[in-house]
C-alpha cells in the first residue's frame, strides 16, 4: 500500500463525504468573503458610518468630499475585486 509507513486505509465512500463537506464549508466562506468585499456592501456601510459619525452641523462641502471618497473606495473596491479574479 502507498503513502506512509503505517497509514491505515480509509473508505473511499467517507472520503468522499468529507471532501464534498470541505467543498460545501469553501463556497460558504468565499460567499461570505465575496459579500464582505462587495463594492456596493462596502460603499453602504461607509455611507451608514458617515451618517453616524456627521454631525447636523457638516456643511456641504464636507458632504461633498465625503460623497467623493466614498465613490473613489467603491471604485478601489471593484477594481481589487475584478483584478483577483
Amino acid at each position: 500500500m502507498g503513502g506512509y509507513p503505517g497509514a491505515v486505509a480509509r473508505d473511499p465512500d467517507v472520503i468522499q463525504r468529507e471532501i464534498e463537506q470541505t467543498r460545501t464549508e469553501l463556497a460558504e466562506t468565499v460567499d461570505a468573503i465575496t459579500e464582505r468585499i462587495s463594492p456596493k456592501r462596502a460603499a453602504s456601510r461607509f455611507a451608514a458610518a458617515v451618517v453616524t459619525a456627521g454631525s447636523p452641523r457638516r456643511s456641504l462641502r464636507t458632504d461633498r468630499v465625503l460623497l467623493v471618497v466614498g465613490a473613489a473606495a467603491a471604485v478601489a473596491a471593484v477594481f481589487v475585486l475584478r483584478r483577483s479574479r
